[in-house]
């Protein structure tokens, strides 16, 4: 029976071997994000993220609830002396010794052994559900940032082209031509500058989302990561809604929830039946002063107690059964919304890579190329003196535009990519797994 023993040794093993990029308590500046992969963010993001961390303890505090929910209650010594003695006929009665222990009816301790266990696994997968939120945030934040980066280099590359053509066109304002052209030149000249200084802003601030999702203490400027344009594909919808509901970590927590509400409601059904306490009493017993002939005078007393409780109060007993029951009904209630916006999101995401895909498609196969060439016309046109500059500013915003819309397209199209493998629990882009997939069966305490 896989158990939460191999979950908890599975995933511990993977940050020793460095599956998460590093074991945890390492100095938070070990991670060199030099010209990093998105694999590299995310096991930086696993190993060192403090929020997973909090998440880890919650659980860790729900396994030490299991033991205490299925032990007895203490039992209790009581110890009675007597000031006055109480005279008996073998002898006056000196001190009295009780123990009594408290047993509750069969079954209530195994369900709230139960209770505790199902709530220690929803906390498991309030983990998981955690580190894929986790990851999801850094593979957004990482496409971004990536975008901003090629948005910064295409908008340098346009304002180092337009400068380049200030001397052609002031050659020609020597020579006689509009003044008007040199003006519009620099006005564009202006407009790109100041693009580029509102990029080079948006890159600190995502700068620093990134490195707070790492939990990196560097002030500096993260390097702009790895990537490339993706391949198309087209993800089986239906593959995927069985993933969802069989895998995806926030369904399988509410159902550990559902399962100890059902636990819950067998409690409440037990309540109605009595708890029995047995107890042992030994009095100590002096000797006798009235007679002290009296056969057995002086001997100890002994003897044993049972005693039940009496659950007659029946409206507060039924009343925690309908709490129970209303309870469980609330949490399936909550299971089947939770699905039905999961499907809704896993739809909404396979429809936006469609349209990425048929944009990356459009772009880079149709409409870049001939962008590129009408720029090239345009500029050999206006050395030569066929058309104005007008002509040439419009083809060079028309590219960067265009490039620009190829990269926004290639980033959706990665996040999207990214977002549906999260919903269903599957390895991100086919390489890094953010959750442990052993799923306990019973929780019991993890041994390190």
């Amino acid at each position: 029976m896989r158990n939460l023993h191999a979950s908890r040794f599975c995933f511990f093993l993977a940050l020793a071997t460095g599956l998460s990029g590093g074991v945890r308590g390492a100095a938070v500046d070990a991670f060199v994000p030099e010209a990093a992969s998105l694999t590299d963010y995310l096991r930086r993001a696993q190993s060192a993220n403090p929020g997973l961390r909090a998440f880890e303890q919650r659980y860790e505090e729900a396994m030490q609830r299991i033991p205490q929910a299925s032990a007895l209650p203490d039992p209790v010594l009581q110890v009675t002396t007597f000031v006055e003695s109480v005279q008996t006929r073998t002898g006056p009665q000196e001190n009295q010794f009780m123990l009594r222990q408290k047993i509750p009816w069969f079954g209530k301790l195994s369900g709230r052994e139960a209770v505790a266990s199902a709530r220690a696994e929803a906390l498991w997968f309030a983990y998981q559900n955690r580190q894929l939120a986790v990851a999801r945030s850094v593979a957004m934040a990482f496409y971004e940032y990536a975008h901003t980066g090629e948005a910064i280099r295409l908008t340098r590359e346009n304002r180092d082209l337009l400068r380049k053509l200030e001397p052609v066109v002031e050659d020609k304002v020597a020579g006689g031509a509009d003044l008007n052209a040199l003006l519009r030149l620099k006005v564009e000249n202006g407009k790109v500058e100041d693009q580029l200084q509102s990029l080079e802003q948006k890159r600190v601030a995502q700068s620093a989302r990134l490195s707070e999702l790492l939990a990196l203490s560097r002030d500096g400027l993260l390097p702009f990561p790895e990537w490339s344009q993706p391949e198309p594909v087209e993800p089986d919808g239906a593959a995927l809604l069985r993933a969802i509901e069989a895998d995806n970590p926030e369904l399988q927590m509410l159902e550990r929830k559902i399962r100890s509400a059902e636990a819950r409601r067998e409690l409440a059904r037990l309540e109605s039946y009595p708890n029995v306490s047995l107890g042992v009493n030994y009095i100590q017993i002096g000797d006798p002063v009235v007679n002290p002939s009296t056969p057995d005078g002086g001997r100890d007393a002994w003897g044993v107690t049972l005693s039940v409780n009496l659950p007659i109060w029946v409206r507060k007993n039924r009343a925690a059964r309908a709490e129970a029951l209303a309870g469980q009904r609330s949490l399936e209630s909550e299971w089947e919304n939770r699905y039905n916006e999961l499907r809704a999101e896993l739809s909404a995401s396979l429809a936006t890579l469609k349209d990425a895909n048929r944009r990356l498609e459009l772009y880079g196969n149709e409409l870049l190329g001939l962008a590129e060439q009408a720029v090239e016309n345009s500029r050999g046109s206006y050395e030569s003196g066929r058309t104005g500059i007008l002509e040439v500013i419009d083809s060079e915003r028309s590219l960067i535009d265009l490039q620009l819309l190829y990269w926004r397209a290639a980033a959706d199209a990665w996040q999207r990519r990214v977002t549906i493998q999260t919903l269903a629990n599957r390895p991100i882009l086919g390489k890094f797994s953010a959750t442990v997939r052993n799923e306990p069966q019973k929780a019991k305490r993890p041994q390190h």
